[in-house]
């Protein structure tokens, strides 16, 4: 195969080979490809160069090369030229983009020199090739993936297209390779780490690197690459599980075992020394409630548990190697904390409505009530009861939620307070239990009247009492509160003896102090009747009546009075005796009277005058007056008597009457005389 082009890539037409050959010198320019075969035409110089072909032989062609190999030859025959030797273009022009082979065609009568310009095309004869056959690279395991390693160039005696085009690399895990183009220092690879390597895993990594060609079909060169893995700490300790689950009671006493932590490093020596650490997070410390052991992983309890303040605790544990850069693994650790029945239910009384009516209906809701547990399952499953009979019970509302309500009559004046006792128990074992005492009180309703203290009032009242002095006081007492125990007096429109009891009496409507309004007199006025009310202040107001009965007592403010024949002091009455009057005879009787009455009425006598007498004796309740003895001789004719009339009443009144005896000789002149008497 051949082309044929101008100097200047103008085709060689017909009129110009004419004028070529006219010239002293010319160029021409053939294409042929490296290794043709020997004979191969590469073109026709006789026909090119406008040369009759039957001069060429006359004319004494040669081809002229200042090569050391004669590589092409003319058939003067023909005015072809032809390949006469091998070419291998990589040998003529090693390393050259452009390969051309420049050779003269000589010609004489007349002489002319033509210059022939012959490109040696390239074929693909030539593999790509490495300069040595395998590569070391030591890569160390710490380095992270994105990390580029620069790679052999190969290299490629062809140009063009059959030149060096691409590398490919053996398939693998680790790495990957960056094809860059190298501009005029072809195309260049770099390795990539794609996955960091792991020399416990992989010591050494077999790669085969390619580099192909562009030719068709493509022709390749290989290089084995051998990755040496550099040992560090690259190992991360491993803990055995990545959540360790652990139950514990809250009681348990410090010291208590509760897990042991296991983690292990594939690496050696110090690489593989592991300590455990606990990681505080936040405000959290767990070692303040745990100890780790930091050699051996194990965890124990330190402080006390409470299942009712924490359910769970959540720790993050560290595994830490002793490398030189050292290296940590990260585990969670979830405590669940066991509950146990500690503690008892708690009542508490969210709302009390009291006093509560006595007269409320039955259901009314007296306080609102809740029990609490802090512990879980069934320790904190509660129930509630009232301890001891009421007139309450307790509804269920919703789970823990009761009401107090009213179950029986209330009577405030029968019981104002209740202390009703409430237990709350839970289901653990054992249970445990509490109390709550609720006080709930009473409010009252006006539902009593006033009830006076007696059901009548009887008063003794003395005569003579000066005006406007109390009397006595009515009481009555009202079993409700406040208001409703609030009493007021009053006395009712009564009249006793025809005369209104208003103009007698008075009452104080606070106190019930009674006062008269007038002075009594027992002779004139010895009782009287009357009613007092009572009214509270309740609304509506409830009253009742009382009877009242005045007894008037008597008063010695009387004194006795002597009855008629016998004049009272001031007069002198006369009776005679006979001189024979035995012992025993009857002289007179005083009879008295005094308007009071009891003791003050009840008179005795007396004989006062002469003292010393015992002529006579009087009876002290008849008032007869008598003799004693005989008379004798020597008595007096006349004796002058005084009789003392004297009450019993405190102090004592009394009352005299003078009496003169005469002592007749006989019976017969016996007679009564009456004459005044100046005293």
């Amino acid at each position: 195969m051949f082309w044929r082009r101008k100097h200047g890539h103008l085709w060689i037409n017909f009129l110009g080979l004419l004028c070529l050959c006219e010239r002293s010198a010319s160029q021409l320019s053939y294409s042929v490809s490296e290794g043709a075969n020997k004979g191969t035409v590469v073109g026709n110089i006789a026909k090119d160069l406008n040369l009759n072909v039957k001069d060429l032989k006359d004319r004494d062609l040669r081809i002229i090369s200042g090569l050391s190999k004669a590589y092409f030859d003319v058939n003067l025959q023909t005015g072809n030229l032809f390949v006469a030797e091998g070419i291998d273009r990589e040998e003529v022009c090693p390393y050259v983009i452009k390969c051309s082979i420049n050779i003269q065609a000589a010609l004489n009568n007349p002489m002319n020199v033509h210059r022939i310009e012959i490109n040696i095309l390239d074929v693909n004869d030539n593999a790509p090739s490495f300069i040595e056959q395998t590569h070391a690279l030591n890569i160390s395991e710490l380095l992270s993936p994105g990390e580029r390693f620069p790679l052999p160039v190969a290299v490629d005696a062809d140009i063009g297209s059959n030149g060096l085009k691409s590398y490919k690399l053996s398939q693998n895990e680790h790495f990957s390779l960056d094809i860059q183009s190298g501009g005029e220092h072809g195309v260049l690879a770099e390795l990539v780490l794609q996955k960091a390597l792991d020399r416990e895993k992989q010591p050494v990594i077999k790669l085969v690197l390619t580099a192909v060609d562009g030719g068709k079909p493509p022709r390749s060169g290989t290089l084995q690459l051998t990755v040496n893995v550099i040992d560090v700490n690259d190992n991360t300790p491993v803990f055995s599980k990545s959540l360790y689950k652990v139950q514990i009671k809250e009681n348990v006493t410090p010291g208590t075992f509760v897990v042991k932590l296991s983690a292990t490093d594939l690496d050696e020596g110090i690489n593989s020394w592991i300590h455990y650490f606990f990681i505080k997070t936040g405000n959290t410390d767990p070692s303040n409630l745990f100890e780790l052991n930091s050699e051996t992983g194990e965890i124990t309890v330190k402080g006390s548990l409470d299942f009712e303040e924490t359910r769970a605790y959540e720790i993050r544990v560290q595994a830490k190697d002793h490398g030189p850069s050292p290296r940590s693994a990260y585990a969670k650790l979830l405590i669940e904390v066991i509950d146990v029945n500690d503690n008892a239910p708690e009542i508490s009384v969210t709302s009390l409505m009291t006093p509560v009516k006595e007269n409320a209906e039955l259901g009314t809701i007296v306080a609102f009530i809740t029990v609490s547990d802090k512990d879980g399952g069934n320790n904190g499953v509660t129930k509630c009861s009232i301890i001891g009979s009421f007139p309450f019970k307790l509804k269920s509302n919703y789970k823990n939620d009761y009401s107090l309500i009213v179950d029986g009559p209330l009577d405030r004046e029968t019981i104002s307070t209740y202390n009703i006792t409430i237990s709350a128990s839970d289901e653990g074992i054992p249970s445990l239990s509490s109390i709550k005492v609720i006080t709930v009180h009473v409010a009252d309703i006006n539902d009593n009247a006033p009830r006076f203290t007696e059901p009548v009032f009887h008063v003794y009242v003395k005569e003579n009492s000066p005006v406007d002095s109390k009397i006595c006081t009515i009481n009555a007492v009202d079993l409700d509160l406040g208001d409703n125990a609030l009493v007021n007096y009053k006395l009712l429109k009564t009249f006793s003896k025809n005369i209104p009891i208003s103009s007698l009496l008075s009452i104080n409507s606070d106190t019930g102090d009674i006062t008269g309004l007038q002075t009594f007199d027992y002779e004139e006025l010895k009782t009287f009747q009357f009613k007092v009310q009572a009214t509270d202040s309740g609304v509506p107001p409830l009253s009742s009546n009382v009877t009242v009965n005045v007894l008037i007592l008597d008063e010695n403010d009387n004194s006795p009075t002597i009855l008629a024949p016998y004049s009272e002091h001031g007069s002198v009455n006369s009776e005679t005796i006979p001189y024979t009057a035995e012992a025993g005879y009857f002289v007179a009787k005083i009879r008295a009277v005094d308007a009071d009455s009891g003791y003050n009425a009840l008179l005795s006598y007396h004989l006062t005058e002469p003292k010393g007498n015992n002529l006579f004796r009087i009876g002290t309740s008849t008032g007869e007056i008598r003799t004693k003895r005989r008379l004798s001789d020597n008595d007096l004719k006349t004796h002058p008597l005084v009789v003392l009339v004297s009450d019993h009443g405190e102090p004592s009144l009394s009352a005299t009457v003078s009496m003169e005896v005469v002592v007749v000789e006989s019976a017969a002149d016996v007679q009564t005389h009456f004459r005044d008497v100046n005293l």
